[in-house]
């Protein structure tokens, strides 16, 4: 691929910037939403978890498969295939008749959003060939993701508010056509000179993994930990996952690559990307429950308490970008492990939410440490390595992502649901819970809070264990064992400072 000016670099950014600001504003719009889609689908907290995790998990079990094809067959061509999907399984969201049919149309919705970001992520990576640009446009990208946070509540509430929830889907549409228009006229096209082949039975096993582990978690709180049903999903999750890593460590073209995984930055990356987007999942989903089931507020004062997150998030971002293009990744994976560490122990320790000013501080923290940890996730997952493989790499990263998110909806739905059913489930939309129902909701979340402050503690550990000398020479030999398939995407020139 040519070399391209600097302003058209800038447009290819703003496009793919399109595709996670859709993504995202979809996830941020819809947990504002979910109360009222509860109530006028009839549905339990359990089926408003499945509304967010039949979108993610089936997201995150066909990333790397998305990945790789980008590769081999043209990542132009499978993102813009992503973008008619995606725009399409919105419209059918909007109509929806039904929880099954929204919990169905999502996950179509899903199979579009995993030719997105990670192959949009690949584009970038194949356009910014210079370290710290590259680490700068990466921090561009992860400021959309404090605009999605900063806009999402506000537009979500607006919207839920004055024409009703199925309109939150609406929005999809116009921006995913503009997208398409212009990924058709200005971004280039890119493949690997030798992709990896497709790994159905990779593929397949995944999917069983992911698909039950999550099923257990969900339903064990209203089947019971020892239904038949729930042990056989988690007996066939165990299963699948050593059956996966003994299959894919045989395989010469495996869809999960255990070479990237001799890095330790890579590996650190992947496991901070889970704490994160685990915490980040079960945040939003307990505090949308909270501040509209137990204090009663509607959509749109629910967002606009979120906004002080949201605000942090979009203003960390590109500083955290920049931070890890002039010094590595350990700052901002530092300070993200303090912030998070330090708003779930607010909440689970000093009762944060028992006063607007706790509130605030706590969610301030939230976004703060959430709004770095993103560039440095991003960056460390593809530096270095070939930039033929920029694809499956920048999919791993996100499929760890998603799987985050999907986990901590997940566990944090079904801490609720086993502590606090009646303050979770029997309060409406706009009428604040009892005071013996708001005290049993916060009784219940403190385990939760427990569980986002442990994610944060991780991410501070691997912050300070997967960077520095050490870790810079593990990513030279995970390189060095892809030799010959494409010149490595480059360190950031301070990393060896970290």
């Amino acid at each position: 691929m040519r070399e391209l000016s600097h302003r058209r670099r800038m447009l290819v950014l703003a496009i793919c910037c399109m595709s996670l600001l859709l993504v995202s504003l979809d996830n941020t719009v819809l947990n504002v939403a979910l109360p009222s889609m509860r109530s006028d689908l009839h549905a339990s907290v359990s089926g408003m978890q499945w509304t967010i995790d039949a979108y993610t998990l089936v997201l995150a079990a066909l990333l790397m498969l998305s990945g790789s094809t980008a590769d081999r067959v043209g990542r132009k061509r499978t993102f813009q295939t992503g973008l008619v999907i995606f725009t399409l399984g919105s419209g059918l969201c909007s109509l929806a008749p039904n929880l099954e049919a929204l919990v169905i149309f999502r996950m179509v919705q899903a199979i579009g959003g995993s030719m997105l970001n990670p192959v949009a992520m690949s584009i970038i990576t194949n356009v910014f060939t210079e370290p710290r640009e590259r680490a700068r446009a990466i921090g561009a990208w992860g400021g959309v993701v404090g605009i999605s946070m900063a806009a999402g509540p506000i537009v979500g509430g607006l919207l839920v508010e004055s024409v009703g929830w199925r309109s939150i889907f609406w929005i999809n549409i116009p921006v995913g056509v503009a997208a398409l228009i212009l990924t058709a006229r200005y971004v280039p096209e890119s493949r690997a000179p030798k992709p990896r082949r497709a790994d159905p039975i990779g593929q397949l096993l995944v999917i069983a993994v992911l698909g039950t582990l999550t099923y257990a978690i969900i339903e064990a709180p209203d089947r019971g930990w020892d239904s038949p049903l729930i042990v056989t999903c988690a007996v066939i999750a165990v299963a699948g996952l050593l059956a996966l890593v003994r299959y894919e460590g045989r395989r010469e073209e495996p869809l999960i690559d255990v070479r990237f995984f001799h890095s330790a930055p890579f590996s650190g990356a992947t496991v901070v990307a889970v704490c994160a987007f685990a915490a980040l999942g079960g945040y939003l989903f307990m505090n949308t429950l909270y501040l509209q089931d137990v204090r009663g507020l509607n959509a749109l004062h629910a967002g606009l308490w979120m906004l002080p997150m949201a605000f942090m998030c979009f203003v960390c971002a590109p500083l955290s970008g920049r931070l890890v293009g002039a010094r590595g990744p350990r700052p901002s994976m530092l300070v993200a492990g303090v912030a998070i560490t330090a708003s779930g122990v607010m909440f689970a320790v000093f009762n944060a939410q028992a006063s607007d000013a706790g509130l605030l501080i706590g969610y301030v923290l939230f976004g703060l440490g959430f709004g770095m940890v993103n560039a440095p996730i991003t960056n460390t997952a593809v530096s270095g390595m070939p930039r033929t493989q920029a694809g499956v790499a920048a999919a791993v990263a996100s499929t760890s992502r998603q799987v985050g998110q999907s986990l901590g909806v997940a566990v944090i739905g079904a801490v609720l649901a086993a502590g606090a059913a009646s303050a979770a489930t029997t309060s409406r939309v706009g009428h604040a819970a009892s005071p013996a129902a708001a005290t049993a909701f916060v009784d219940a979340a403190r385990p939760a809070w427990w569980i986002i402050a442990a994610c944060g503690a991780v991410i501070l550990l691997l912050g300070l264990v997967t960077t520095g000398r050490w870790a810079e020479r593990t990513t030279r030999h995970a390189a060095a064992l892809f030799e010959g398939e494409g010149a490595p995407t480059g360190q950031t020139s301070a990393s060896a400072k970290a």
